[in-house]
């Protein structure tokens, strides 16, 4: 099964996916690490992305989906997977979706983790007191940025996918546990 983890920065999203990776055996698919992993490896995709990067230019959506796709080959795929970082615009979701059809593939459910903004806030401000401040996006200006950011970009995808018949929202705002459940139950 495959799904993509949507919400506004710092819903938990990365806890949540971190538990169907260690209770479903799914992956997770960060486009991050897998531009870093495809540079590592010297594949030809890596080698045109890290030529990209090196000039400064974005990497253009054909190039990632193309690493999605042979992220998606390998065998700890196998358990699905959870998109992170990806798809951010709706161009790439069209992209995607249509490199998964080629596959006889597809998202099975797309979930957003809805929570409260101010209360995103007061999160932050916890987990930077419990890391230590390790983390460099701890605090409430990176956040208002982030959240513009999400807005902008990624809130557009909502509609696409609700269109499709895949989005399910649940409450982010309760514990840890009770999103967890949320997600088991839409995911069966």
């Amino acid at each position: 099964m495959n799904i993509i983890l949507f919400g506004a920065p710092g819903a938990g999203k990365g806890t949540q996916a971190e538990r169907l990776v260690a209770d479903r055996g799914m992956i997770q698919l960060s486009t991050g690490d897998m531009l870093r992993g495809a540079i590592a490896s010297g594949s030809e995709l890596g080698l045109r992305a890290k030529d990209i990067m090196d000039r400064g230019d974005l990497v253009s959506d054909d190039i990632m989906v193309g690493m999605i796709a042979e992220r998606m080959d390998s065998d700890d795929a196998t358990s699905g997977y959870i998109l992170d970082g990806f798809p951010r615009t709706v161009a790439q979701a069209e992209a995607l979706d249509e490199m998964m059809a080629s596959r006889g593939d597809e998202i099975a459910h797309v979930i957003e983790i809805k929570v409260d903004e101010a209360a995103l806030f007061a999160r932050i401000e916890n987990r930077a007191k419990e890391s230590g401040g390790t983390r460099s996006d701890d605090n409430a200006e990176t956040l208002r940025n982030r959240l513009a950011v999400y807005h902008e970009n990624t809130a557009p995808l909502l509609p696409f996918y609700q269109a499709k018949g895949k989005l399910r929202s649940i409450d982010g705002m309760t514990s840890i546990e009770d999103v967890a459940s949320e997600i088991n139950k839409i995911l069966g």
